[in-house]
């Protein structure tokens, strides 16, 4: 029971990013486009949070997404979006910072 509310809010097993990453997972960066031009992980998407829903085009159901942002919060909310929209695997990666460390 417990482990299944830790997974349900984004608390469960974490996820292999380097692993995945390798895989050809997307890197969905959902910080604001000025955000986004002051770093960010190599080869990732920037679609800020707000323009999400109108761009789901973007991103194939089927193949993994993680997304990042400032802190996790906002990635932890476009995970939200995601999942209700039908994409299969999609990991909450927190900070950018901490995620290009496995980019190549």
């Amino acid at each position: 029971m417990i482990a299944t509310i830790k997974n349900l809010l984004g608390f469960g097993p974490k996820a292999d990013f380097e692993k995945l990453m390798n895989e050809g997972a997307v890197i969905l960066d959902v910080r604001t486009k000025a955000e986004y031009a002051g770093g960010h992980v190599k080869g990732s998407l920037n679609i800020p949070l707000n323009n999400l829903q109108s761009n789901l085009s973007k991103l194939k159901k089927d193949k993994p997404v993680i997304t990042c942002c400032a802190s996790g919060m906002r990635s932890g909310s476009a995970k939200s979006i995601l999942k209700s929209e039908g994409f299969k695997e999609v990991h909450n990666g927190g900070s950018w910072m901490n995620l290009r460390k496995f980019s190549k």
